[in-house]
């Protein structure tokens, strides 16, 4: 089962959080539990459940999400590039109900991920 919707917690400003970007759409934010020297997560301000939940109405927002990760990863030097991740379900690995991509860089990103 999917834990609580911290990320709403974080938007409404109930959390405090380590923000690096916010408009109308979205609100990224350092992870406090960074997975590599640079760890960003974008999320939405709309509450979508998971990738699954993605509708057709969703794909300016999807798209904006992207294009703010780019402006992110400029913004903090990450020129020689960087991972974007998007957990779906529990299975996938995803661990709070609200749709977010990781932004990853600062390091070689190698595959497979570890």
């Amino acid at each position: 089962m999917l834990a609580d919707n911290i990320f709403l917690k974080i938007i409404d400003k109930k959390i405090p959080a380590k923000i690096v970007h916010e408009d109308d759409l979205c609100l990224a934010f350092h992870d406090i539990h960074p997975q590599a020297p640079v760890h960003v997560v974008i999320i939405p301000k709309k509450e979508i459940r998971t990738h699954d939940d993605l509708t057709s109405e969703d794909a300016v927002v999807l798209g904006h999400l992207h294009l703010t990760a780019q402006k992110i990863a400029r913004q903090l030097g990450l020129h020689q590039g960087y991972r974007l991740v998007l957990n779906c379900k529990e299975d996938g690995g995803q661990t709070v109900p609200h749709l977010h991509m990781h932004l990853l860089g600062g390091r070689n990103m190698g595959w497979p991920p570890g």
